[in-house]
């Protein structure tokens, strides 16, 4: 009886590989072009994660990350006796709930602007505007941002003066730091956001639209009743990955724009661990402070999934 059970059991997976190999081998060159991706994801991303060893040794680069001393939960006690760590805790904590306060939503407004606007060319045009900082590095926005904000010879300044006001320490003051750094990454991310709750939009069925419209609904009603609701779920994955990455507080545009003058407010915990890490020669105590943003971020990206799929979401898995 074993026996039949056995060979059926085999004929069952045979069934099953035969047809996931020959959809394998029909759509080969699709999965070819994911190479690169999963190349670069294994070598940035899962790779360095070996390093992650170094925050539970004492590192010496002469015999390597393996062989260094094994010293537990040293550093990591060390870390949080750091008056400087909490501070740039709360610095990437906030920075980040300010931007997916201010952040979040404006990608989904513009869509559904987007999507109410009739004209095709003028849509595309608009578009074409909001994608293009998409496409710009930091590096350069920082240059651009210089010349438009400073103190001295920004043309913002320039106009702000001319209407007899004193000029506003955008990069330099801490009290408008932090704001500016907000609306110019909103203004950077938002149009390429955008692109994925448009493509969303389009697969609303233009029937609902229909029956709504028989039935009296103005624009305003079927926007609450039949859009959001449409493109719900798509929010929802997109707002999960959003605060999976809480504490990420943008690393490139701070470190471009920020100085030591506003590292009260703007010092995060990226900046921190480039400053110990590479500039101070602390790499024990930098892998530490990264491991802990990292279990920080799975936490609140498994968090926002259980919440999303308590209140009847698919969630991320």
């Amino acid at each position: 009886m074993s026996i039949f059970k056995s060979k059926s059991s085999a004929s069952v997976i045979n069934t099953r590989r035969e047809p996931l190999l020959t959809y394998l081998w029909k759509h080969k060159y699709m999965y070819m072009m994911l190479i690169p991706a999963i190349i670069y994801y294994i070598t940035f991303c899962y790779v360095p994660m070996l390093g992650a060893s170094m925050a539970f040794k004492k590192f010496n680069p002469m015999v390597g990350i393996w062989g260094s001393q094994w010293v537990g939960l040293k550093w990591f006690n060390q870390l949080f006796k750091l008056n400087k760590f909490y501070q740039v805790f709360w610095n990437t904590i906030s920075i980040s709930c300010i931007r997916l306060l201010f952040g979040f939503p404006f990608p989904i407004i513009i869509a559904l602007l987007l999507n109410e606007v009739r004209s095709n060319r003028t849509k595309r045009v608009i578009q074409t505007a909001i994608y293009v900082p998409h496409f710009i590095s930091w590096v350069v926005l920082g240059g651009l941002l210089t010349n438009l904000l400073s103190a001295d010879s920004g043309i913002v300044n320039a106009i702000i003066k001319a209407l007899g006001f004193k000029p506003v320490g955008f990069l330099t003051d801490s009290n408008f730091f932090i704001p500016t750094m907000v609306v110019s990454m909103i203004w950077k991310t938002f149009g390429w956001n955008t692109i994925v709750y448009l493509a969303a939009l389009t697969s609303v069925d233009p029937q609902l639209y229909e029956a709504a419209i028989v039935d009296g609904a103005n624009r305003w009603e079927q926007l609450l009743h039949i859009t959001l609701p449409s493109i719900a779920s798509t929010i929802v994955i997109m707002l999960i990955m959003r605060i999976g990455s809480l504490m990420q507080a943008g690393f490139e545009q701070i470190f471009v724009m920020y100085h030591p003058g506003v590292y009260g407010v703007a010092d995060i915990i990226d900046t921190y661990v480039y400053r110990i890490g590479l500039q101070e020669g602390k790499f024990e105590l930098a892998s530490a402070v990264g491991l802990f943003k990292s279990v920080i971020n799975f936490i609140l990206i498994v968090g926002a999934n259980k919440v999303a799929r308590m209140f009847g979401e698919e969630g991320v898995y």
